[in-house]
Parts: C-alpha cells; sequence; structure tokens
C-alpha cells in the first residue's frame, strides 16, 4: 500500500532531479491528465506556463494521495511525507521533482507556504470526514479544497491583494460545488456525499435513494436548488475578470465558464445526475473557448 498504490513516478527519490527534469516531470503530468480545461490554456504568456505546470502537479499529485490509495491511514502518513516535502521545498532542499519545480516558483512570486499546505487540510478531511450537515459546514470544506487554487493563479498572475482574493473564492467555491452536483454518483462511490444532509432533509431524500440511483421528484427539486446556489456563487466571482490582466482574465473566465457550463449540463438533463453523470461535449468546449477568445482578443 501507500506509495505502491500510485503510479511509480510519484514517489520521492533519493536524490534530487535537475530543475530542467523537475519542469519536464511536471509538464509531462499536467498534459497526461484530463481536465474540463486545459490547465495551461492557449492564450496564456509562454513565460507563465512552466509555472502553471509545477502548481498544477502539486494539486494533481496532492490529490491523488487522497483519492487513489484506498486506504485513509495510508494516505494520512503519504500526506505527512509530502508535506515535509513541501517544507523541505521552503528550506531550499526539497527531493520530489515536484518541489523542486515549484521552489523556483515560489521564490519567483513569493507565494506563502500556507497556500500549498491549505490545500492539504481538506484532502486529510476527506480520509475522515464524508458527510457535512450544512451548506456552512460545506463552505468551510471547499475555503481549503478549491479557495487556495484561485491564490495560486493570482499570485502566479502577480496579484495578492485581499480584494481579488475574495472574489477569486467565489469563483472556486462555484466550481468545486458544481462538480459536486456533476459528481453525485462518483464522489458516492468513494463513500462520500457532498450535498448538505440538512438539504436531503428539507427535500425529503434519503441517502438509500441515492445510493441506489433512484431518481425521484424530491431529487430533482433538491438539484435544481443546488445548481442555482452554485449559479449563484460564480456570479459574485464574475467582477474578477475586470480586475486582472487581459491575459490572465481569458483563463479565468475559461474556467467560470466551463464550471457554469457543468451546471448547464446538469440542467439540460433534466437535474437528474443519478442515471448519467453530466458532461461538456468537446465541440461545446471548443465553442466556449472562440466565445471567450473573442470577447477578451478581437
Amino acid at each position: 500500500m501507500g506509495w505502491n498504490a500510485l503510479p511509480a513516478s510519484y514517489r520521492i527519490p533519493e536524490s534530487a532531479p535537475s530543475l530542467r527534469e523537475a519542469q519536464e516531470y511536471c509538464a509531462q503530468l499536467a498534459r497526461s491528465h484530463y481536465e474540463n480545461f486545459s490547465v495551461a490554456t492557449w492564450f496564456l504568456p509562454k513565460r507563465l506556463r512552466q509555472h502553471f505546470y509545477n502548481v498544477y502537479a502539486y494539486c494533481r499529485i496532492s490529490d491523488d494521495l487522497g483519492d487513489e490509495v484506498g486506504d485513509p491511514q495510508q494516505s494520512l502518513e503519504l500526506f505527512n511525507q509530502w508535506e515535509h516535502e513541501l517544507q523541505a521545498c521552503y528550506a531550499g532542499a526539497p527531493r520530489h521533482p515536484v518541489f523542486v519545480a515549484l521552489g523556483q516558483t515560489v521564490r519567483e512570486f513569493g507565494i506563502p507556504q500556507h497556500e500549498f499546505s491549505d490545500l492539504l487540510i481538506a484532502f486529510r478531511q476527506d480520509q475522515t470526514i464524508t458527510r457535512f450537515e450544512t451548506f456552512t459546514h460545506l463552505l468551510g470544506y471547499c475555503k481549503y479544497s478549491a479557495n487556495p487554487v484561485g491564490h495560486l493563479v493570482l499570485y502566479l498572475g502577480g496579484y495578492n491583494d485581499a480584494e481579488r482574493q475574495q472574489l477569486s473564492d467565489c469563483t472556486c467555491t462555484a466550481l468545486q460545488l458544481a462538480n459536486f452536483w456533476q459528481d453525485v454518483v462518483v464522489d458516492y462511490g468513494k463513500g462520500r456525499i457532498y450535498l448538505p444532509l440538512e438539504d436531503l432533509r428539507r427535500y425529503g431524500v434519503s441517502e438509500q435513494e441515492i445510493a441506489g440511483r433512484r431518481t425521484t421528484p424530491q431529487f430533482i427539486e433538491l438539484m435544481k436548488f443546488e445548481v442555482q446556489r452554485a449559479r449563484e456563487w460564480f456570479a459574485r466571482g464574475v467582477p474578477l475578470v475586470k480586475k486582472v490582466s487581459r491575459e490572465l482574465a481569458v483563463d479565468i473566465e475559461l474556467f467560470s465558464r466551463g464550471g457554469q457550463e457543468i451546471l448547464n449540463a446538469v440542467e439540460r438533463q433534466g437535474f437528474d445526475v443519478l442515471a448519467h453523470r453530466p458532461i461538456i461535449s468537446r465541440p461545446r468546449k471548443l465553442w466556449l473557448v472562440l466565445r471567450v477568445a473573442a470577447s477578451k482578443l478581437l
């Protein structure tokens, strides 16, 4: 178990690779993983792409340490080792290629260590907390599972002020909610329910119905409510696009519109996320890219 449950390339090596080798490692990891949108879109300036790859590689492996090991206790031990490497990164002596590459990013953009370690709080939580009583509790989880990613993107764009971070938090929380509503069945397969328990009770939906993938009128009403709530969080974050550089605005708007398109996909299938996982088709993704590009670049 432990590292053996993960790709061999994830393991912490005995000695550190060169910076160039570490950068290529992060770039390959970023390019090889599917996301709703490319981690570094066509519109990012070349000078930022490697840094985005480095941050993505950290987030990707951190996520896999929690989701792909299959043993909560083993995952918690791996997180301890991973955070030790993060500390070594800030001390200037890491061995893992992610942290060798990330060291340059951290120094160049002045990123505080807590922006990376905060993510680990959520991933550790996932090993022991699988239900959320209220929406407020769920927002507390998003504070660590999603919002630090937005802060990291802002740092790479040269921004570290509270106003932009708060707007980013709204967008990142909305993205996290959209992913939760897209993956109700997937998450239940991992033993987790992110739909607040208070909402299940309010709409008369039982956990057994989710487990059996039985879509009821009550479940449809619940999902309509949750989708609308996520849309409201996206709306709160919209002003951020006009408060950053054009090059960063394109990426932020793409991710925001991509999340909203997930909600549209949920709505198009009648809010029944138990029968089929909502997806964004490739033609639809291309349309979104062209639409955002036209609005920002022409």
